[in-house]
């Protein structure tokens, strides 16, 4: 059955047509998991759903999985019935909240004594994204999330519980700051990006931690954790990202971090290792994978200001797990075809996650903008080319581009490629820009760059 606008002419035709006709069956609510004209008290619910059976129905702690539907005449604006909305659920306990004239749908969520919008679209828009309004407040969806509050691992101690209220009840306690830095395009200067913004920010005196999630390790090699010539003598192995990913209760952040000197002074690195690759599948098995990094970093909230989380340029379980553990996105660019092509798998890809942030109840990803890096310094190019590029970018794929851009210089690719002599052979000792030149124009450019982060996500100086 398709839905159209059209059909409701009145606040009646709203609540039949659109809600009891349309909406609840499409949700998976059967006559008996809902109520009409519902009441509290002085408060009086035109809808109240529930994800399982409740005959008689009682709204307390133990019930938080509910939906209350409020209609409007196709003519009201909805802005005027939000704060009755808000009164509604924050005192009867409720966990979402839709309000809808027929022509317009928005989905509220309660949020610390407060409601937040967390989904909005027309009414002809409705049949097209009912998979997104099912994926939050359909009967399914809410009873899965009332069964994973429960042990789910027979054979273990960790509960998918505990990652949920970990999570929520430090949620805002702390000012550590995660940023994942992520394009599924490769070769746009993701890794440069990461270790010379990591650089930039611990200059200003913050305290910072780098994740390498990309099995080819470039962040790794790049902040000069990788002395070994020889596989015989390779001290990642036994200590990396994987291991952190794999245990429940072991290898925390403290226990694999490691002191990086690329800088002056020194950042933390959890380092990746080829290994990655070879064990997706099994980790993708896994319940708790998707979460566990989100859960250690709490425990390190108090040691770091900020995390930078490297990703894979792809769209696998290492790049799904830094959206998820991310507060911020920041999306490196050369700005060229298949880059900026990219960008679309790049919005549906956050789009999924934000999905599964959901489910813990953590903030949407933030997208903070693209950085245009690796950009030509040719001035015609500059002057003709690269400002049109940045407002065909921004008009098609509405995402904020930074006012800093990273332009491709000989010094950028000579600071990654110093060596120092170890024995007979050399090995890899890079320096990040800003202590390789400090005066040139790429270590400003991360300088700026730093800046603007910084005050993005509001730690500026």
């Amino acid at each position: 059955m398709l839905f159209h606008p059209e059909f409701c002419r009145n606040e009646s035709e709203v609540e039949s047509k659109f809600i009891v006709q349309y909406l609840l069956p499409q949700l998976g609510y059967t006559p008996d998991t809902w109520h009409q004209e519902v009441s509290f008290g002085k408060i009086r619910l035109d809808f109240l759903a529930f994800a399982v059976q409740t005959v008689p129905f009682v709204l307390d702690e133990s019930s938080p999985l509910s939906v209350v539907m409020e209609a409007k005449h196709p003519k009201e604006n909805l802005d005027k019935h939000i704060h009755r909305l808000k009164q509604y659920l924050t005192s009867l306990n409720v966990e979402y909240g839709l309000l809808t004239n027929g022509k317009e749908l928005r989905i509220y969520q309660t949020y610390n004594n407060d409601i937040k919008l967390v989904f909005q679209c027309l009414g002809k828009e409705v049949d097209v994204r009912i998979d997104e309004i099912k994926d939050l407040i359909g009967r399914e969806k809410l009873k899965y999330n009332l069964s994973r509050e429960k042990p789910i691992f027979s054979n273990s101690q960790y509960q998918t519980q505990s990652i949920y209220s970990n999570i929520s009840e430090t949620k805002g306690k702390h000012i550590m700051k995660v940023i994942a830095v992520y394009h599924n395009k490769g070769g746009v200067g993701k890794t440069t990006t990461v270790v010379n913004l990591a650089a930039a920010i611990r200059k200003k005196g913050k305290k910072v931690l780098v994740i390498d999630l990309d099995s080819q390790a470039n962040t790794t090699f790049a902040t000069g954790l990788i002395k070994f010539d020889d596989e015989e003598f390779d001290d990642i192995r036994e200590y990396n990202i994987l291991h952190v990913l794999k245990s429940e209760e072991f290898y925390s952040i403290s226990e694999v971090a490691r002191k990086s000197n690329f800088c002056n002074p020194e950042i933390d690195v959890i380092p990746s290792h080829i290994d990655l690759m070879t064990n997706e599948g099994p980790l993708n098995a896994l319940d708790y994978t998707r979460f566990i990094l989100a859960e250690k970093l709490e425990e390190v909230q108090e040691e770091y200001d900020v995390v930078l989380l490297d990703t894979p340029p792809s769209l696998n379980l290492y790049a799904k797990i830094a959206l998820i553990t991310a507060e911020y996105l920041i999306i490196p660019s050369d700005l060229k075809p298949f880059a900026n092509q990219g960008l679309t798998n790049v919005k549906d890809f956050v789009k999924t996650v934000n999905g599964l942030k959901r489910q813990i109840r953590k903030e949407p990803l933030k997208i903070l903008g693209i950085v245009p890096c690796k950009i030509s310094t040719n001035a015609k190019f500059i002057n003709a080319t690269l400002k049109k590029r940045i407002q065909k970018v921004y008009k098609k794929y509405e995402i904020d581009i930074f006012e800093t851009v990273i332009y491709e210089r000989d010094d950028l690719a000579k600071c990654a490629e110093q060596t120092i002599a170890v024995g007979d052979i050399e090995v890899a000792d890079p320096v990040s820009m800003i202590d390789f030149k400090p005066n040139s124009l790429s270590a400003q450019e991360f300088e700026l760059l730093a800046k603007e982060v910084l005050n993005k996500i509001g730690m500026a100086e």
